[in-house]
């Protein structure tokens, strides 16, 4: 049998083994994570932001990731633990100068540096490509390498001087046992946010009932005071009519003479007509030394105070 065009399987072919596992291309890989948004897959541009886990993101696809509320969103396992832009930190990145971007090799006849990269550490120089370990505060967002962080020890930034402390350094793309840890530090630090919530809301709370406590005992007392002050005006009127209806009587001092009450009217001394001299009623015109008589008089219509 035969010239039918078939062909007889060799036993490689019937037999299978194993499949052989596909390697991942590290290179590849370390620009995917260095070079590219883990949500979106487009070039990191600025402003560059980092979640709590370490992974870095473009800040406007974060913003449309959190504002899109349709139910066909599709939940991405890089950012399902980001519920706000509080969850972020925005980068303080060290630009590299030796870097030149995509102008060098705009044609593609030329050999593109996978390990030269866009921002260094700008203590120790180290390029962030992948190679190295880099970290970044969580208070200030500044970047640096761990090498860094390791041989300069300090408590404040090398940068802005913000000081921090072991659980503020967050490694940027870090392995698997890195990942659980920054997760174990995540959830502890939101567990302690929400217990203050609820402190400070019960403070409020208690706050808000003392202060109505002590409004109400203020106007209370102010109430009693009120009313006090009423009672005491009507028994202040009341002792004072008391005593000017009371006719008062001669209280003997001592010395035995008799002291006359207010309420007995005083007499005064006052001088009667006949008593006056002659001098003092010359002063009015009323007096006979101030009439003239009719040869003196004019003949004038008009009147003046000495006409009689």
């Amino acid at each position: 049998m035969g010239c039918d065009g078939g062909t007889i399987p060799k036993r490689h072919e019937l037999v299978k083994g194993p499949r052989k596992v596909e390697k991942v291309d590290k290179n590849a890989e370390l620009v995917a994570q260095w070079y590219y948004c883990t949500l979106s897959q487009e070039k990191l541009s600025r402003p560059i932001v980092a979640c709590e886990l370490g992974r870095l993101y473009n800040k406007d696809a974060v913003i449309e990731f959190l504002l899109d509320k349709s139910s066909d969103k599709v939940l991405v396992e890089a950012a399902s633990h980001i519920k706000s832009i509080k969850n972020v930190v925005e980068l303080n990145l060290s630009d590299n100068p030796a870097w030149t971007g995509d102008k060098g090799n705009t044609k593609g006849d030329k050999y593109d540096d996978i390990q030269s990269a866009r921002f260094i550490c700008p203590i120790v120089g180290l390029e962030m490509n992948g190679r190295h370990r880099f970290c970044f505060l969580r208070n200030c967002g500044c970047v640096f390498s761990e090498r860094a962080l390791k041989e300069v020890k300090t408590e404040t930034c090398h940068k802005c001087g913000i000081p921090f402390q072991d659980d503020d350094v967050i490694v940027l793309n870090g392995s698997k046992e890195d990942i659980e840890v920054l997760k174990k530090r995540m959830e502890e630090r939101r567990l302690k946010c929400k217990l203050g919530k609820k402190s400070k809301k019960s403070k409020v709370a208690e706050t808000s009932v003392k202060s109505e406590a002590t409004e109400d005992s203020q106007r209370s007392s102010q109430v009693n005071a009120a009313n006090d002050a009423t009672k005491s005006g009507e028994k202040r009127s009341i002792t004072f009519c008391k005593s000017t209806v009371a006719v008062s009587e001669n209280v003997p001092s001592s010395s035995g003479k008799s002291i006359k009450s207010a309420s007995e009217p005083v007499k005064r001394s006052f001088v009667t007509s006949e008593e006056k001299s002659e001098a003092y009623k010359s002063i009015f015109t009323s007096h006979s030394s101030a009439k003239r008589s009719k040869e003196e008089s004019s003949n004038w219509i008009t009147h003046t105070a000495y006409y009689f």
